[in-house]
């Protein structure tokens, strides 16, 4: 089966041996997003809430670019620096992820950078 890198200028560009994701089949699968604006390659929200925005925003480029959507999202696993800040963080998901798919949450020792929050989304076309 052939596998299709995806890139997009919208979200940040990978700072690692990785893609944004990668298409197998009908499915998508993204790497871990964090709060990084891609316009200016830094972290710029601080709460928990500003960062989960950008993330779903980056997760959304990236869905974009590879065709799909957030509602057609079946599996996320989301990485959290403070397992305290887990309802704030499902505030802000619960507006992107409308339609429920599975997901993992959990807390985390240190993410990237220093950040508050990495989601990474599993998704079909």
């Amino acid at each position: 089966m052939e596998l299709k890198k995806v890139s997009t200028e919208n979200a940040p560009a990978a700072i690692g041996p990785y893609s944004q994701a990668v298409i197998c089949g009908e499915t998508v699968f993204t790497s871990g997003q964090i709060p990084i604006n891609p316009a200016t390659g830094a972290v710029e929200a601080v709460t928990i809430e500003g960062q989960t925005e950008q993330v779903m925003k980056n997760l959304g480029a990236v869905l974009q670019a590879a065709g799909t959507c957030f509602e057609k999202a079946v599996k996320t696993t989301c990485f959290l620096a403070d397992i305290n800040d887990f309802s704030a963080f499902n505030a802000v998901y619960a507006k992107y992820f409308t339609t429920k798919p599975a997901r993992s949450c959990v807390a985390v020792k240190d993410l990237p950078k220093g950040v508050k929050v990495e989601v990474e989304v599993i998704a079909v076309l």
